[in-house]
């Protein structure tokens, strides 16, 4: 029987990678990094064999979708901010058999999801980003699933995080999970670009992701899934925040009960609210 090791809300922006290079930004993402070194190791010393990333960054219409290549390897430039992230280079194993238990369990739910083995279907930054920084001696299998759902239910993507650890207990392997998006998400207007690296764009999503990371850390877990529809909406929330939506659906949505160990206090980037937190595990998965 599988075993779900680690779980975790984690920032993937492209900062981070600019951070790395020779520049007025160089080193503007250290924190951030190193939390990302932070929660691979934790993986490394729990016996984590596979990371899935629920990624807000892979934008679909229709169903929802686990990428569970082979193999990932390339060089990756953002179409959306190639000035930020551009030829990246990666290289990463898949784990086909997992991404269909994932298919077969998460299907019983009652929800629409398709796996993919497709060579020519690749990796969004918000799995690239994480993986660069946790998984860059391929130590770790990776599934991604998208995450940026645009005509779907958050109801759909908690049911999504259920079947997911029904296929967990069936695989012969240990698995961590990742939410990979932000806090609020109001980017930054193009003319205030400079100003808004390192400040949100309204004082409003500050107020409210500091709200909040401190309902997390007190364990207001019915209250914070009661409001998650709206602060999706109000805050812009990355992707609808579908990503969160599943990693709470595996951990129990409202009955989940533990407080989040920050490891990156929250931090805007470009106007939006980021963090990267562990959730710890309800005791009935420990």
């Amino acid at each position: 029987m599988g075993k779900l090791a680690l779980a975790a809300k984690i920032t993937h922006v492209p900062s981070m990678y600019l951070s790395e290079l020779p520049g007025p930004q160089n080193g503007c993402r250290k924190k951030a990094i190193e939390g990302h070194h932070e929660i691979g190791r934790r993986c490394r010393e729990l016996g984590v064999d596979t990371i899935v990333v629920f990624d807000s960054h892979w934008l679909v219409n229709s169903a929802f979708h686990i990428n569970c290549g082979e193999h990932f390897q390339g060089i990756y430039t953002s179409n959306e901010l190639p000035h930020f992230i551009k030829d990246m280079e990666y290289d990463y194993d898949g784990n086909p058999e997992f991404g269909q238990l994932m298919q077969e369990e998460i299907a019983k739910t009652g929800i629409r999801v398709q796996a993919h083995n497709i060579k020519s279907l690749e990796l969004e930054y918000g799995t690239l980003v994480p993986m660069r920084y946790m998984n860059q001696d391929k130590h770790f299998k990776v599934v991604s699933v998208s995450a940026f759902c645009t005509s779907h239910e958050l109801e759909d993507s908690k049911k999504f995080g259920e079947g997911l650890l029904k296929a967990i207990e069936r695989y012969e392997g240990t698995v961590a999970i990742f939410a990979s998006g932000s806090l609020s998400h109001r980017f930054i207007w193009d003319r205030e670009a400079s100003r808004g690296m390192d400040s949100y764009t309204r004082e409003w999503d500050r107020q409210v992701d500091k709200h909040v990371v401190g309902m997390w850390e007190r364990g207001e877990w019915a209250e914070f899934v009661a409001m998650l529809p709206e602060y999706a909406e109000y805050c812009f929330g990355e992707g609808g925040m579908h990503d969160t939506a599943m990693l709470l659906g595996a951990l129990g949505w409202d009955k989940y009960n533990k407080s989040v160990e920050i490891i990156t206090p929250a931090f805007p980037s470009s106007g939006t609210g980021q963090i990267n937190a562990i959730f710890p595990l309800p005791d009935q998965l420990k």
